[in-house]
C-alpha cells in the first residue's frame, strides 16, 4: 500500500538559510543539542558515510519494517534543500539508498539523506558528494519500486529516526559528530539561542588559541 501526503508547508527559506549560517561553526550538532537541553539528538549509531555537514528541512519517509523498498517516490516530491529523513525501522541488513538513488536525489537538489537503516555504494555516494547518514552499511539491496511491488510507503508523516520523532518541516542539523533535530514550531527560539552559543564558543576558542590556561578562562568568564 502506498500512502503519500503530497506536500507540506515548508519553513521560510530565509529561516533555513540562517540555520545554515550558524551551522558553519564548529560542532554545530552539539550547539543545537546544548541549547535544547540535550534533547532531540539522534542515536549515536547514525553517522555520515563520509565527513559532511547537512542542514535543511525534513521531508519524512516511513518504510514498511522487514519489507523495505527504495523511497524513490519521495524524490518526486523533494525540493532543493530538502533533507530526506527515512524511518527504515532500524533495519541494518537491507540498504534503502545507494549510488543511483543518491545521484537522482542530488540532481533534484535534495541536500542529503538521514536513514535509520542502511545504505550501500558508499564509495559512489562519496564521489558524487551526496551526504548520507546511516546506522549501517551493507551490500544487500531492497525490492526496487521499478519491480512493481506495492509495499507500504508513507511520505510527509511523523516518523521516528534514531529515536527522535521528526515531523515534516523540522530542521535537521547533521555533521561528523551526529544529528540534531529542531522542531519547526520552536525553530526561531532555538536558532537565536544557537547563534548566541556559537558566538560564546567562538570567543572562548579565540581566547584559548592565545595560549591561555584554565585559570585564565575561569578568571575571564567565570565558567566555560
Amino acid at each position: 500500500m502506498l500512502h503519500s501526503i503530497n506536500e507540506y508547508e515548508r519553513p521560510d527559506p530565509a529561516l533555513v538559510q540562517r540555520f545554515i549560517e550558524v551551522a558553519r561553526c564548529y560542532s554545530a550538532s552539539c550547539i543545537f543539542a546544548d541549547v535544547q537541553g540535550r534533547d532531540n539528538v539522534m542515536h549515536s549509531g547514525i553517522k555520515p558515510i563520509y565527513t559532511a555537514k547537512l542542514v535543511g528541512p525534513a521531508l519524512t519517509v516511513k518504510l514498511s519494517p522487514g519489507d523495505l523498498v527504495d523511497p524513490l517516490k519521495a524524490l518526486e516530491m523533494g525540493r532543493p534543500g530538502d533533507v530526506l529523513v527515512v524511518d527504515a525501522g532500524g533495519e541494518t541488513e537491507t540498504s534503502v539508498c545507494g549510488g543511483l538513488m543518491g545521484g537522482l536525489a542530488k540532481n533534484r537538489g535534495i541536500a542529503g539523506m538521514i536513514i535509520d537503516g542502511a545504505a550501500r555504494d558508499v564509495d559512489e555516494l562519496r564521489d558524487i558528494a551526496f551526504p548520507v547518514f546511516v546506522r549501517a552499511i551493507t551490500p544487500r539491496g531492497t525490492h526496487t519500486m521499478f519491480s512493481g511491488r506495492k509495499d507500504e510507503l508513507s511520505i510527509n508523516v511523523p516518523v521516528t529516526c534514531g529515536g527522535v520523532v521528526v515531523c515534516p518541516g523540522d530542521i535537521v542539523i547533521g555533521d561528523e559528530i551526529g544529528v540534531t533535530v529542531v522542531p519547526r514550531a520552536d525553530a526561531q527560539r532555538v536558532l537565536d539561542l544557537a547563534r548566541e552559543q556559537a558566538e560564546r564558543e567562538r570567543s572562548t576558542r579565540e581566547w584559548v588559541s592565545q595560549g591561555k590556561t584554565i585559570e585564565d578562562l575561569l578568571a575571564q568568564f567565570g565558567r566555560i
